[in-house]
């Protein structure tokens, strides 16, 4: 199994009392993580429980939470000394927050839980377990670990972290770079090595995500026209979102559409990037950009509607998401960066970067007071330019 830098804090954590709750998308390498977890305690007072099985659903919903602890014991646990209860997708068992909350305060129990949904954790899940619990949020595989998965051999990869383009790693690596902008970071994805079951593992992804997460998280029955609705938005990755315009096209009156768009980014499928602005009002009569958070699931999505540079501005943006805050920023003019790094560094993002791009970014991004630029290009410029950061030293 290889070793993915969140499971670091993770492993930490389990001396902890608190609640260890892992939430990402379905697929992303939760239950893997949580595995791992498990194999980190050393004595054998522990027990899984995988939701998505009908049968614990009917367990854990029981209304007597003493016969769900009952239950548990005759499978193993013993709750008369410390153990651990580690349990797959919480987010399908309505009243688990409260059953975790009367086992935590009652026995010595310590709780590795994951789910699919940012909303559920964030707020109902929260509402009942306050100051008992901390959330580790996994995604989709940053380009270092993509290259550990892979097996390339690669091991020196944080020498390269952040820095200026360097031809010896750029030639080293660009293969592995465009497979990973082309078929994302979902690791079971990573790890098959044929092209075309690549493609149907993403379809598969796709379906498991319309079909089974929304459906049980959001009680939603309308499928087709969720996803009719999330192709159209593949087709407008690095775009604003016009509600008016989409709610048009997709045949969706405005407030259902944006009910769709929010459950989207809170089962972690899509990214909304605010513009950066000192002007609070200035940002709230602003249009959020829409990015996806693995370009493996875009490009199954939008296939050949979206076009190259789409696609690598998307991956960055996917990139970055997980270590910052993320924002652009647009004059009323027209004139733009793409991004805004924890609101300090500006970032441009071009397929082959010229002198030219980077001299327009320092302009634009003196021009709001930002000392800090980045300019991050895929492909290296036969010119000889190398004033940028390649987008594989992301990470």
């Amino acid at each position: 199994m290889v070793t993915r830098s969140s499971y670091i804090p993770l492993a930490e954590h389990l001396r902890q009392k608190q609640v260890t709750v892992i939430t990402g998308m379905r697929r992303v390498g939760k239950s893997t993580a949580l595995q791992y977890l498990l194999g980190q305690v050393k004595h054998s007072n522990k027990l899984y429980l995988d939701c998505e099985r009908v049968e614990i659903r009917v367990l854990l919903n029981r209304p007597d939470y003493e016969s769900i602890a009952e239950e548990l014991q005759l499978r193993g646990l013993d709750f008369s000394k410390p153990c651990v209860l580690a349990m797959d997708e919480i987010q399908l068992v309505e009243n688990l927050p409260s059953f975790i909350k009367y086992i935590y305060d009652t026995y010595k129990v310590k709780f590795i839980v994951t789910g699919s949904s940012s909303y559920y954790m964030k707020n109902r899940f929260s509402e009942s377990l306050a100051g008992r619990k901390r959330i580790f949020e996994m995604y989709p595989l940053s380009f270092k670990e993509f290259l550990l998965f892979k097996d390339t051999g690669i091991r020196q990869s944080d020498r390269y972290k952040w820095k200026p383009y360097n031809k010896a790693w750029y030639n080293r690596c660009k293969e592995y770079y465009e497979e990973y902008i082309q078929y994302g970071g979902f690791p079971e994805v990573v790890l098959q090595p044929n092209k075309k079951d690549k493609e149907e593992l993403l379809k598969d992804i796709i379906n498991s995500y319309v079909e089974l997460d929304v459906k049980l998280i959001a009680d939603y029955s309308a499928s087709e026209e969720l996803y009719k609705l999330v192709k159209l938005l593949a087709a407008r990755a690095g775009n604003k979102i016009d509600y008016s315009k989409l709610s048009s096209v997709a045949g969706t009156n405005r407030q259902k559409l944006s009910g769709y768009i929010q459950l989207q980014q809170y089962t972690y499928l899509i990214y909304l990037i605010k513009p950066f602005t000192r002007n609070i009002d200035k940002e709230i009569s602003q249009q959020p950009k829409l990015y996806f958070a693995d370009t493996g699931i875009l490009n199954a999505l939008a296939g050949l509607q979206i076009s190259s540079g789409q696609l690598f501005e998307n991956s960055i943006a996917a990139q970055l998401s997980p270590l910052g805050e993320l924002n652009y920023y647009q004059k009323k003019t027209g004139q733009e960066i793409d991004f805004i790094f924890n609101n300090t560094t500006a970032i441009e993002v071009k397929e082959t970067a010229i002198e030219q791009d980077r001299q327009v970014l320092l302009q634009r991004a003196s021009g709001i007071g930002l000392n800090e630029q980045m300019l991050i290009s895929r492909f290296a410029a036969n010119s000889g330019f190398d004033g940028f950061v390649w987008g594989g030293n992301i990470f």
